[in-house]
């Protein structure tokens, strides 16, 4: 018990002789530098010896960080590199507040809805990622919503809509809405 006690004050004081003095933070658009740090885990005087891959990982917890990089540089600082999610379309669900999601189909709150986002709305089984997929597809046509129920996709344009059962079809046949403005268009796998 003797011979443990000098390793524990060792211990103690590298915790101590080594804190985290200086956190940089890059890439952050909608975050705030502080909310990074937050989100790391970091908090004042925290040992630089003992902060690892478990305090960096929380980072992902984040739903506006998709990605980081956690440096640790000798004596006491710490580099954080983020890539942040962006808003792609704005999600109105029936029950819900809109709520900007990013190109993976993850939830951004806080985000800035007045900006020209196209919308995804719709009931039933959660079809957001299709939703997504129809709507990167469909863009080019100039479609401005998608909507999804549980029988079906609708993209709308300001001239005109397409609707199929499936994602699939609406895919193969999207140009439809090209070549034939101002109409409702319905697509069956079928034909």
């Amino acid at each position: 018990m003797v011979a443990a006690a000098p390793a524990l004050l060792a211990l103690a004081a590298s915790w101590f002789a080594l804190p985290i003095r200086e956190v940089t933070v890059k890439g952050h658009r909608h975050l705030r530098a502080e909310q990074v740090v937050q989100a790391a885990g970091i908090t004042p005087d925290y040992g630089w010896l003992y902060y690892g891959q478990p305090q960096a990982a929380a980072l992902l917890d984040n739903p506006w960080i998709a990605s980081a990089e956690v440096v640790r540089q000798f004596p006491g600082r710490v580099s954080i590199t983020v890539t942040e999610r962006t808003p792609h379309a704005v999600l109105r669900e029936s029950g819900h507040e809109p709520v900007a999601v990013a190109e993976d189909g993850t939830r951004l709150p806080g985000a800035d809805l007045k900006s020209k986002l196209p919308t995804i709305s719709g009931w039933g089984p959660d079809r957001i990622r299709d939703a997504l997929t129809a709507l990167d597809a469909t863009q080019s046509y100039g479609v401005q919503s998608v909507e999804y129920t549980p029988t079906g996709l609708l993209a709308t344009t300001a001239e005109g809509s397409a609707w199929s059962g499936d994602l699939e079809s609406l895919l193969k046949y999207a140009g439809a809405l090209e070549s034939y403005p101002n109409h409702q268009i319905h697509i069956y796998p079928w034909g």
